[in-house]
């Protein structure tokens, strides 16, 4: 297959989600373009709006590429929302400055549910425009990844309709009526599966699910809800990618460490984890072993250490990488192997020389302990 795409010069990422032997650990950062880069907030400045930065694919590619000219981060993430989706349902995302998504419209009774359907992949086709964009641009520097947010994670925002401290309307609805919050997740993995198919057709070269809100739910609910349409996603994603290359699958449940041995058995290639996760304890139980079948491990580091001192900062990277231990190093083979991450997306707040602080620390230090 002849690839309308440049060669990758630095593949580093997807050997490593793929268990293949790397000369250092890759990184990369969950909102690495962001509000903490003072040239995302004047790219936003001009496009007036989230949304009208979102939906722009010109404006899109530029604060995806922006992190890259500051750090020699392994791989870019499109810059979108895990919301695209319910808004192409017609619930009417909007962004208040300082208060997050809200929806126009909720869903929460049986009437709203009915009423859902997977959306024209055509209402966004400013995304797929914007990864195509953003590929081109990358000229194969680092690969691509392209997003949603989980079925469960998509549902917690179309029922409380923004951001929640207690989940109190989507929990009522899902121990009231399971039956129609079934329904909901099952309407969700179908089209989450579609846009992230359509994501790949675009360009992406490795794909994640966000399960931002996995965490709030209880022992036994959070396999019947969140888990089980994950795993309904990722057994409808493409495989192979516009180069005939693979693309892995990441799935990053937030407060979601209880249930590693469990998540084990998802057909993905990456498991993220946050920062309460001893990266040690979840290769034991997840990363397989030397020639056998296993989970490439993302996280972990807390982005609030960001926030210390250079010195702390390398300390931590230090402790982060020693916990997990030597990757594996035999190129012939597959083994466990690790992706440099933060444990949740970076703080607004966060001084961009930390940042630049941290990717060289992991570079240098995972390189050293190869040696």
């Amino acid at each position: 297959m002849t690839s309308p795409y440049a060669p990758l010069q630095n593949n580093t990422f997807l050997r490593a989600c793929l268990r293949q032997a790397t000369p250092y650990t890759p990184v990369w950062l969950m909102r690495q373009a962001g509000r903490y880069l003072p040239e995302y907030k004047a790219t936003r400045a001009r496009a007036g709006s989230f949304m009208g930065l979102a939906t722009s694919p010109e404006l899109a590619c530029e604060v995806t590429l922006q992190p890259l000219e500051r750090f020699p981060l392994d791989a870019a993430i499109l810059f979108s929302d895990i919301l695209t989706v319910p808004d192409a349902m017609g619930l009417g995302l909007s962004f208040a400055e300082g208060e997050g998504p809200r929806f126009a419209k909720v869903v929460r009774d049986e009437a709203a549910v009915a009423e859902l359907r997977v959306p024209d992949m055509q209402k966004l086709r400013y995304v797929f425009d914007a990864v195509a964009t953003i590929r081109k641009a990358l000229n194969g520097r680092v690969p691509l990844i392209g997003f949603s947010g989980s079925p469960w994670t998509l549902a917690c925002y179309m029922v409380e309709g923004r951001g929640s401290d207690d989940f109190r309307h989507v929990k009522a609805l899902m121990y009231a009526r399971p039956d129609l919050m079934h329904q909901m997740l099952s309407v969700l993995a179908d089209s989450v599966a579609e846009y992230l198919n359509a994501q790949i057709d675009a360009g992406a070269q490795a794909v994640m699910v966000f399960d931002s809100w996995g965490g709030a739910l209880a022992d036994g609910a959070f396999q019947q809800f969140s888990l089980a349409y994950t795993q309904r996603v990722l057994k409808r994603l493409k495989s192979i990618g516009t180069d005939g290359q693979r693309v892995p699958s990441i799935v990053f449940t937030k407060g979601g460490g209880l249930w590693l041995p469990q998540m084990s058995a998802l057909p993905c290639d990456v498991l993220g984890v946050d920062w309460t996760v001893n990266l040690g304890i979840a290769r034991a139980q997840v990363g397989g072993e030397v020639g056998g079948r296993g989970h490439t491990l993302q996280g972990n580091i807390d982005p609030a250490v960001l926030f210390a001192s250079a010195p702390q900062i390398e300390a931590q990277v230090a402790k982060i990488l020693e916990s997990f231990g030597l990757p594996h190093t035999d190129a012939s083979t597959t083994g466990p192997t690790h992706i440099f991450n933060l444990g949740h997306g970076i703080s607004q707040f966060t001084p961009p020389e930390s940042v630049a602080v941290l990717v060289e620390a992991v570079h240098a230090y995972s390189r050293a302990m190869r040696r």
